[in-house]
């Protein structure tokens, strides 16, 4: 392995494809406990968001996408190719499994290099500020450890912390994303302030916020629309419902949607331990059925008829 001082990729073990947790409940913290975050962040990420959280990285980076729409000249983009108009479930499914690929199989994995290659390809389209990438990138880091924390079914190890942000750091270093802090602390500080900045209300905003609410009710019954609606509403915070033009949620409807995950978590924390990572198997992307079987991670993000898939 070789450690760097921050502009070049650092040369990481791959994760193990498959670890053994330690006996109790808590055997995977046992085994997240002797691993170093520095160097084993591959394989503290995949165990973190594929053996112990896989339903709440999802739904949190779910938000976290959201979030990054809080942004003009994020939103003014993502309006202007029109993706989220006409596409926004795909665009959404390849996002997710593009970024889990990088967990499941490791960023220098053959499965990794190809993800990443599609992530830069899509990406080099369009002219894109270091800033807004950094921005993104950083939510990847934190908005999963802010989610966890309030609604997980028990606390993170400081050790899952500093992997997800050493991980999400060779990976953007790996996207040709420039002037990435090297310290977690730095980082967050970075976000922070980005959004007190950036956050402001834009039209733009309103429609792709709009295009992602609509999203988000799809995956519903038409009659739970408004619930949805609601809690979105009620879990987003102010700044993000400034920003997209949205009401203000009701401290009913979140304290009822926070009671109602901490109750999800309560019961996640009796049942035994994963034996199978969930990481890279979401069955309920909508745009490639059975993802990954009969898929590489070159078929996401463009239009590939299934007889260009099997030859």
């Amino acid at each position: 392995m070789t450690l760097t001082n921050g502009r070049r990729a650092g040369v990481f073990p791959a994760p193990d494809r498959d670890p053994h947790p330690r006996p109790g409940r808590q055997g995977w913290v046992k085994v997240i406990e002797g691993l170093d975050p520095v160097t084993q962040h591959q394989d503290i990420l995949r165990i973190t968001s594929g053996y112990e959280f896989p339903w709440d990285y999802q739904r949190s980076l779910e938000f976290a996408l959201f979030r990054t729409y809080c942004v003009p000249t994020i939103s003014e983009l993502l309006a202007r190719t029109g993706e989220f108009e006409k596409r926004p479930q795909k665009r959404y499914d390849d996002t997710a499994l593009l970024m889990s690929e990088l967990v499941e199989h490791g960023y220098d994995s053959p499965r990794g290099r190809e993800s990443l290659r599609n992530i830069n390809r899509m990406h080099g389209r369009y002219s894109i500020a270091n800033d807004d990438m950094l921005y993104v990138l950083s939510t990847f880091v934190y908005d999963p450890i802010d989610w966890i924390d309030r609604y997980g079914w028990r606390r993170l190890h400081p050790h899952e912390r500093l992997a997800s942000f050493h991980f999400y750091r060779q990976v953007g270093i790996r996207m040709g994303i420039k002037d990435i802090p090297d310290s977690y602390q730095d980082f967050q500080r970075f976000k922070m302030d980005y959004e007190r900045e950036k956050f402001v209300y834009s039209d733009d905003n309103h429609r792709i916020g709009t295009y992602t609410l609509t999203l988000f009710q799809s995956w519903y019954p038409r009659f739970l629309a408004a619930p949805v609606a609601a809690a979105v509403y009620a879990l987003i915070d102010d700044r993000m419902a400034a920003a997209f033009g949205f009401p203000k949620g009701s401290p009913r409807v979140r304290a009822a949607a926070e009671t109602g995950l901490r109750a999800r978590s309560a019961v996640v924390r009796l049942l035994p331990r994963r034996r199978v990572s969930a990481a890279a198997t979401d069955p309920n992307n909508r745009t490639y059925p059975g993802y990954p079987v009969g898929y590489c991670p070159r078929d996401l993000g463009v239009e590939h008829s299934r007889s260009q898939r099997a030859n």
